[in-house]
């Protein structure tokens, strides 16, 4: 399975995400991981992650042979907005202490006391970056500062908060991860943004955001051609054009399917269809 070389970190060319998976976490991420997967994804937000569970997770397959420096474990930072009632910090504190404190109990839940990578999750606010992101950005970039995380970036910006994310950062972005539908050119205008600042593009939600385009002719008649499913061809096409592509699936079958993508190449025709499959013209063709 072909990676990424990220500022010098090897990171898997798919990440296996936690959300919404509550008591069943740890399983699911285990799974994943005797898989083959060797990318987790998770955030320290109770509402949406049971981020102890991963670590439970990683503890067994560390106790089963698999190495730690062949895992790549990435977590997020959440606003108060984004949280419920369990919060992994003090809400009253400043936000540079939230992050330090977030960060320290994530370190906790996972059992490592070295991170591979930190993301934002995401802006406080719809447009712009407000005061409280900034102040959580330099709290990330000091985190970086120390060693405890390799890789630090953002999550759910539109193009022009990450443009001003890259205008303010001391510590660049290496990473933004974003819902990609195919509707909006697979959120062409941030990666190409991506692409001019050397950071890696991740995509979420390919499949489920995009049920049109698995049902698409075109690319059904892809699947067909390589002996694949049409969610191997997205993934396939994700690969291609430069995304590192999540998948939550919580059937074992199809975390084996997701692996096994990297036997095929799409030409630059297929490559054509899938992109264009999620656009309102192609409507006729599904």
């Amino acid at each position: 399975m072909t990676g990424f070389d990220v500022r010098g970190v090897p990171v898997p060319a798919r990440l296996y995400g936690t959300a919404w998976k509550e008591d069943a976490t740890e399983a699911l991420a285990f799974g994943a991981l005797t898989t083959g997967f060797r990318g987790i994804d998770t955030a320290n937000q109770r509402k949406h992650y049971h981020e102890a569970g991963v670590g439970q997770a990683i503890a067994r397959a560390l106790a089963t042979g698999i190495r730690r420096d062949a895992l790549f474990i990435q977590t997020k930072f959440t606003h108060r907005a984004g949280q419920d009632d369990r919060l992994p910090y003090d809400p009253a504190a400043p936000v540079a202490t939230q992050v330090a404190q977030s960060f320290a109990r994530s370190r906790e839940h996972l059992g490592l006391d070295r991170i591979d990578s930190l993301l934002l999750h995401g802006p406080s606010q719809r447009d712009g970056l407000a005061t409280a992101d900034v102040e959580a950005w330099r709290a990330i970039e000091a985190l970086a500062d120390t060693g405890q995380v390799a890789l630090i970036g953002i999550s759910n910006v539109t193009a022009g908060q990450l443009a001003d994310l890259i205008a303010l950062a001391r510590v660049a972005p290496a990473f933004v991860q974003n819902r990609c539908y195919a509707a909006r050119g697979w959120d062409r205008e941030v990666r190409a943004l991506c692409a001019r600042h050397e950071i890696v593009y991740q995509g979420f939600s390919l499949l489920t955001a995009n049920r049109d385009v698995l049902a698409h002719r075109g690319v059904r008649a892809i699947a067909t051609r390589h002996g694949k499913t049409p969610a191997q061809v997205i993934f396939r096409f994700a690969r291609q054009v430069g995304m590192l592509a999540l998948t939550g699936t919580k059937s074992p079958q199809h975390m084996r399917d997701d692996l096994a993508v990297d036997d095929i190449t799409l030409d630059a025709s297929e490559l054509a269809v899938v992109d264009a499959a999620g656009a309102p013209s192609s409507a006729a063709d599904i």
